[in-house]
């Protein structure tokens, strides 16, 4: 089993959702986020004053699937949430020794 954690803008959820839904994952974690990387932020004018907006907002996702899942899982996230602008995210793919199910006590693929 893998972990996926992607780390997309916000106004894609929607659309990676789907997608992942179509493929069927049907089980996703989704944390709001802030950061930045090559970017590093923006400025913007308010109010008259110049500020510069370095943490931008993220949307992470967190999927746990079989192995043999994980490369059309990253394939649909990237199709799904990549504008071609700068800032688009990133992908890590982690080693999930167990997974557990606690209302059933289901272990490992079971359990996700």
């Amino acid at each position: 089993m893998k972990k996926i954690e992607a780390i997309i803008k916000p106004f894609k959820l929607d659309e990676v959702k789907d997608a992942l839904h179509e493929i069927g994952l049907m089980g996703i974690t989704v944390t709001e986020a802030k950061g930045f990387g090559r970017q590093k932020g923006h400025t913007e004018l308010y109010r008259g004053a110049e500020y510069i907006v370095d943490f931008l907002p993220k949307v992470k996702l967190e999927i746990v699937c079989a192995d043999d899942m994980v490369e059309r899982a990253v394939d649909t996230v990237i199709a799904a949430a990549r504008t071609g602008r700068i800032g688009d995210g990133k992908i890590f793919i982690l080693p999930v020794e167990e997974a557990i199910r606690i209302r059933t006590g289901e272990r490992g693929e079971e359990a996700i």
